[in-house]
């Protein structure tokens, strides 16, 4: 899994304070489920399909290119009540990337994500891309909890209870509605959203 934490650090979020890491806490507890890279065909009705028994609301950090190729999937995704952001428009890893460029690229994305949610791929942003964002209106979304879906050396129990063991009230974990992740989301969603709900737990989107 690397050098990233399954829970981040209270001193990461003390570093870079002007990106959300958590949500306040409501009356009720609350956990915020996103899932990135999206949209696909077919994993992502699955993730849709798998939320409305919990009655949860979730929010989808989309790939503008992805959006292009399946734009039925997307317009599905929002009349379905959930907030959609934008994850760029071809997946750029911000350290790797020009910041001029980068900011071209999810300006492209803009066009088909009229959203002001952001979340830089891989987590990895220039404080130059992210100040230049924010001067745009962005806010630019991180995580509390990232569940590690995509990695393949990782079991599919590991995955579960990397959120089940770490997950508490207001925070945001990421999941991935991509063919990388789907093996382990597609195990964990579901038994995530029974044990939270069983616990007393609501699902929403995140709104800022």
């Amino acid at each position: 899994m690397g050098l990233i934490p399954i829970k981040t650090p209270k001193i990461i979020k003390g570093i870079f304070p002007n990106y959300v890491w958590d949500m306040p806490l409501l009356d009720k507890k609350t956990i915020y489920l996103t899932f990135d890279d999206g949209p696909h065909p077919e994993i992502t009705p699955w993730v849709l399909n798998t939320l409305k028994p919990y009655n949860a609301k979730a929010t989808f950090f989309c790939i503008g290119d992805n959006v292009r190729k399946y734009p039925e999937v997307h317009i599905e995704t929002e009349a379905e009540g959930h907030a959609i952001g934008n994850h760029t428009y071809n997946h750029l890893k911000g350290w790797k990337t020009n910041t001029d460029d980068y900011i071209k690229n999810v300006e492209k994305a803009a066009d088909l994500i009229p959203s002001k949610l952001f979340r830089p791929p891989y987590g990895k942003i220039k404080n130059s891309q992210a100040k230049l964002l924010k001067q745009q209106g962005y806010h630019i979304i991180m995580w509390s909890i990232i569940s590690f879906d995509w990695e393949h050396s990782l079991s599919v129990e590991d995955c579960l209870s990397n959120v089940i063991k770490h997950a508490e009230d207001g925070h945001i974990i990421v999941f991935h509605d991509s063919v990388k992740a789907s093996q382990n989301m597609q195990y964990a969603l579901p038994k995530v959203l029974d044990y939270f709900s069983k616990k007393g737990y609501d699902f929403k989107s995140l709104s800022v």
